[in-house]
């Protein structure tokens, strides 16, 4: 069984949280550049969170926006697993 991505939009502050977890105390922080936090499993390093800092406004430029991380995604399977 593969991780699940969820998204969500904070409007107010302008923040894009990419999650496969809800965030918890326990996670170490780390600046990716380019506006990105990921919060990271404190075991393994894994990132389990992100946080792309003003979202909102990446949308308006013209050049490609890059998340300075590498994954490896596969589609979900049909029976909802």
């Amino acid at each position: 069984m593969g991780t699940r991505l969820t998204f969500a939009y904070d409007r107010e502050a302008y923040i894009l949280h990419i999650d496969t977890c809800p965030p918890y105390a326990e996670q170490e922080s780390e600046e990716c550049g380019d506006e990105v936090i990921a919060r990271l499993n404190p075991d393994t390093g894994a990132v389990e969170n992100l946080e792309v800092l003003f979202f909102s406004t990446r949308l308006l430029r013209s050049e490609l926006f890059n998340l300075p991380i590498t994954a490896e995604l596969w589609p979900a399977s049909r029976d909802g697993a």
